[in-house]
């Protein structure tokens, strides 16, 4: 990069997310500063950017000016969501924000809608008759759901992230339970696969149908719906996947995939179109996805395929301590 320091914007830095965004800027090696934004004023993330900014919550009406003020006092180069809604926010807005002569780390726009709704993301698939794709229903009827999907069933919100809000389903009286959820903020899909056979794969996509690099774990997630414990790992088939994947949602930029193993082939669970919570773990092995956006957005440089590391990795609880 040029000699200058380049201001980066992350929002969400209280999350998983966000602050493993900015430990992995911070382990990059570029000369910049880092700006992390939330909307609590004890969060972690103060030990790991420079400038530390209270932010008011991303559906309030002063949310995009105040993005913009910010942009404009700081100087900002780059701006990069650690969290969802900030994310489909800045898409919303993308042409306002883009007036200021920044970078936004924003995947393909049509990408971010679809996943949005994980009905129509499926419907999406099937349209395109992807080998991929799991089946789901919107069906009521639990005897039907058995016969075509089988026990244990799964209830999903069609809208969110991670695996939080997932319902396992193993009788009618507790799908009675959940019933009329389905269909406006649910749907059904089989239990796949088992737990030891649930993959994250990481790809930096280049908009045109294809990716630059990848790098796949197995995962174990936390009762919060991230990756808790991982292991690199290179599966036979991932390059064709991602590449049938990406000539469907030509992606841009980092872009993670979701997959579980089922009757020996790779299913997608989900895509997140952007950096995702185990970012922090895969530049530990090597894979630093938040470096290479930045010299990409900024630079223009070619994401290259890193040098990645075997191991595993293990999450676990520490203490930041800020003395007065």
């Amino acid at each position: 990069m040029t000699n200058r320091t380049k201001n980066i914007f992350v929002s969400g830095t209280s999350g998983i997310v966000g602050y493993g965004i900015l430990k992995s800027l911070k382990q990059s090696g570029l000369n910049l500063k880092l700006f992390g934004a939330t909307i609590y004023d004890d969060s972690v993330a103060q030990g790991f950017c420079d400038v530390f900014i209270k932010a008011p919550l991303t559906n309030a009406k002063e949310y995009i000016p105040w993005v913009l003020t910010i942009i404009k006092r700081y100087k900002i180069d780059m701006l990069i969501p650690g969290i969802d809604d900030d994310m489909y926010m800045w898409a919303n807005n993308i042409e306002e924000l883009e007036k200021e002569n920044i970078k936004i780390l924003i995947n393909n726009i049509d990408l971010i809608q679809l996943c949005n709704d994980k009905w129509t993301f499926y419907n999406f698939l099937i349209n395109k008759k992807s080998p991929y794709v799991i089946p789901s229903s919107l069906s009521k009827n639990f005897d039907e759901l058995v016969d075509t999907l089988g026990l244990p069933l799964l209830l999903k919100p069609r809208h969110g992230f991670g695996s939080k809000g997932i319902i396992k389903i193993h009788d009618n009286a507790s799908f009675l339970l959940h019933k009329d959820e389905i269909g406006k903020n649910l749907m059904v899909q089989p239990y796949i696969g088992n737990d030891d056979e649930e993959y994250t794969t990481s790809a930096y996509c280049d908009g045109k149908g294809g990716f630059y690099n990848s790098m796949t774990l197995r995962r174990k997630l936390s009762k919060d719906g991230f990756t808790e414990k991982a292991e690199v790992v290179n599966l036979n088939e991932i390059n064709h996947v991602l590449s049938h994947l990406c000539t469907l949602f030509t992606p841009y930029g980092p872009t993670n995939f979701q997959f579980r193993i089922h009757n020996n082939t790779l299913l997608l669970l989900e895509i997140n179109p952007r950096i995702s919570s185990a970012t922090s773990i895969r530049t530990r092995f090597g894979y630093n996805e938040s470096k290479m956006a930045v010299e990409h957005y900024l630079e223009n440089k070619l994401p290259e395929h890193p040098i990645i590391k075997e191991g595993k990795a293990v999450r676990y609880i520490e203490d930041f301590i800020f003395y007065q």
